[in-house]
């Protein structure tokens, strides 16, 4: 969940003099290697960071937190946007599945081709945002990117 600091006077319901400032973002740094199920807790980070090299190919399995659903904490017509890194060692891996609350989803891939493998050496970034549409319905819009 997105975090700011910012400057401003609230009188009467209106903002006066606003000051946005420093914007930040929850981030997870593991020293985790990705493998079977990467569970995403959205209630505790933005961003989650695998630097361990991945060890198999995994699936990302999205949720508000271990005990919370990712459809009880936010409602229709309400999107979030979430990343995960992954460190990738000579042999490369990509996530080959995609859920929310458990539930298989497919994502909308830029450019319309998901990835069919990782990048070897390198951190590949997957960028997410998740888009509820109806109860336990989401469209995802997903992305890929290396960075070596």
């Amino acid at each position: 969940m997105t975090r700011a600091r910012d400057l401003a006077t609230l009188t009467d319901n209106t903002i006066t003099t606003p000051l946005f400032i420093s914007p930040s973002e929850d981030l997870t740094i593991a020293a985790t290697s990705a493998s079977a199920t990467v569970n995403f807790d959205i209630k505790t980070q933005a961003i989650l960071y695998y630097t361990s090299n991945a060890s198999a190919n995994f699936t990302l399995n999205f949720r508000g937190s271990s005990s919370e659903t990712l459809n009880s904490i936010i409602n229709t017509g309400e999107s979030l946007t979430t990343s995960f890194l992954v460190t990738q060692g000579t042999t490369a891996y990509y996530p080959s599945a995609f859920k929310i609350d458990g539930s298989s989803v497919t994502p909308k891939w830029l450019g319309g081709t998901a990835p069919s493998a990782g990048n070897a050496s390198s951190i590949d970034a997957y960028s997410f945002t998740i888009i509820k549409t109806a109860n336990a319905t989401f469209v995802v819009l997903a992305g890929a990117a290396r960075f070596a």
